[in-house]
């Protein structure tokens, strides 16, 4: 509603199914229930909210299925995984929290918005893929797909063989009218599952679904530059950013200004597929504030236990832009 923060809140790819956990459904709706619990400080302060959120279990899952029924229904492709994938997580997020509302005499309703996330056909990525995905294969069966399906296949860690597939950047998120919509309306969207289902434009100018997979931290970004959005809260597995992290000099950061995130960036700090996606979406939403605008975008990356301590600024890591 008018006057309200807009915060979009990502949260990690293992929000629902933990290392080493099987992934029940029971697991699931447990993981989805404490979830909501450690986001709920931004609800009572009365925040205009959007959830993002991972889904490489459940789509690494889904593709174990097609594999093992691939004789008794069709193969689903990766966009229809991602598309399902969000349905499932985004049931399990908005019931959790419908009931974590009731509990707290909060009338807001929760929506979850099947998201689509245009790519650019040229992307680098789609020439170099290298995104793991699915199921580890014995040789002869990654031949196999290499053959039929024209998958690029990878040896992975002495574990057997895997997919890859690209990871393009996101250009645009097709539905961000309608979330922004329904956020400033007062509703909590849970929107660009798994960073979104990738599509492109045809030489006919119709969308198709790419076989891809979109960083969940980059669409992040973008979907809250898209949307003005005041503050991105990315929440992961450390609950502070540190510089030469895993070594006996790491150096846990509680600021960082738009400046320092690029330098540190540019001095290699931020590890490709942990730290690094977040550190560039976050400079990137800080980039793209317009001038002139009466509140300054700002960047919190925690762990989901500390995020009520990370809003009061006694915690986490909080990027802000230059004085």
């Amino acid at each position: 509603m008018a006057g309200r923060k807009m915060v979009i809140v990502a949260l990690g790819g293992n929000v629902l199914i933990r290392e080493n956990e099987k992934g029940t459904v029971e697991q699931q709706w447990r993981h989805a229930e404490e979830m909501c619990r450690r986001i709920f400080p931004l609800i009572e302060r009365g925040h205009n909210i959007v959830i993002t959120h991972g889904n490489g279990p459940q789509v690494g899952n889904l593709l174990i299925k097609n594999e093992q029924a691939a004789r008794i229904v069709p193969t689903m492709p990766l966009d229809v995984c991602g598309a399902d994938s969000q349905g499932e997580m985004g049931y399990m997020i908005q019931q959790a929290l419908l009931n974590e509302l009731r509990r707290n005499n909060l009338r807001r309703f929760v929506v979850t918005m099947i998201t689509q996330v245009l790519v650019d056909g040229d992307d680098p990525a789609f020439r170099n893929p290298d995104k793991p995905i699915g199921p580890f294969f014995e040789e002869d069966r990654a031949e196999q797909l290499r053959r039929e399906q024209g998958w690029r296949m990878i040896e992975d860690s002495g574990r057997g063989h895997r997919r890859v597939v690209p990871s393009p950047e996101p250009k645009r998120v097709i539905q961000k009218d309608m979330i922004k919509l329904l956020a400033e309306a007062g509703h909590i969207v849970v929107a660009c599952g798994g960073g979104g289902i990738p599509i492109m434009k045809d030489n006919g100018g119709d969308y198709v679904g790419v076989e891809a997979v979109i960083d969940k931290d980059r669409a992040s970004g973008l979907l809250a530059s898209l949307i003005g959005a005041d503050m991105l809260v990315i929440l992961t597995r450390v609950s502070r950013v540190a510089l030469n992290f895993g070594t006996p000099e790491q150096k846990d950061l509680g600021r960082m200004t738009l400046s320092e995130a690029r330098r540190y960036l540019d001095e290699g700090h931020f590890a490709p597929g942990s730290m690094r996606p977040k550190i560039e979406s976050a400079i990137r939403f800080l980039e793209g504030q317009p001038e002139g605008t009466a509140v300054t975008r700002e960047v919190i990356i925690t762990d989901p236990e500390h995020l009520a301590e990370a809003l009061e600024g006694k915690h986490g890591t909080r990027i802000v832009r230059d004085e």
